[in-house]
């Protein structure tokens, strides 16, 4: 298994480039994630319920022989939970948390395509004025007639993981 960097909030794109991401939806807003991180998109597939999990990774499901956790954005974003439908998708990435490279599927709405942003088109969350943490957030990307959420999945999956570990420790 490759050990793909995971993008976060210090290591924006330097102006004047640009970057790949696959556009998703959730929630009635569109997000993006850095094409590099993106292993596979499934259809939506049998979940196990893992008892006393966070919201935010409360299931687990068989991708190609091994388990991995099934994340649903929502409750880091303060997003109601919501059934899937048709269009519903699990994209499969991986992320380095902690000096290890972990398989995470997340839910979506829809996946939209892989596209093209342009890194000055970039810009850090407001200050206020946001309905999500600004943490959760590595930056608003401005198109035509959108603005693109590329959520800090770092800090999000990274805080979880924190978390885990002081309860164990306790």
């Amino acid at each position: 298994m490759t050990h793909p960097s995971s993008p976060s909030s210090g290591d924006l794109p330097p102006p004047g480039t640009h970057f790949e991401v696959l556009t998703f939806g959730m929630g009635g807003e569109v997000f993006a994630l850095d094409a590099v991180l993106v292993r596979e998109i499934l259809d939506v597939m049998p979940r196990t319920a893992v008892p006393g999990a966070d919201p935010l990774v409360g299931h687990v499901i068989n991708f190609r022989g091994r388990v991995i956790p099934l994340a649903d954005l929502r409750p880091a974003f303060g997003m109601e939970q919501a059934a899937a439908t048709a269009l519903s998708r699990i994209v499969v990435i991986e992320l380095t948390i902690d000096g290890e490279a972990l398989l995470i599927g997340l839910t979506t709405d829809r996946v939209d395509a892989v596209t093209t942003l342009r890194a000055d088109a970039c810009e850090q969350p407001p200050a206020i004025g946001m309905r999500w943490p600004r943490d959760h957030v590595r930056c608003l990307v401005r198109r035509a007639h959108d603005v693109v959420v590329m959520p800090d999945l770092q800090t999000v999956f990274q805080t979880l993981a924190d978390r885990a570990a002081v309860t164990i420790l306790h």
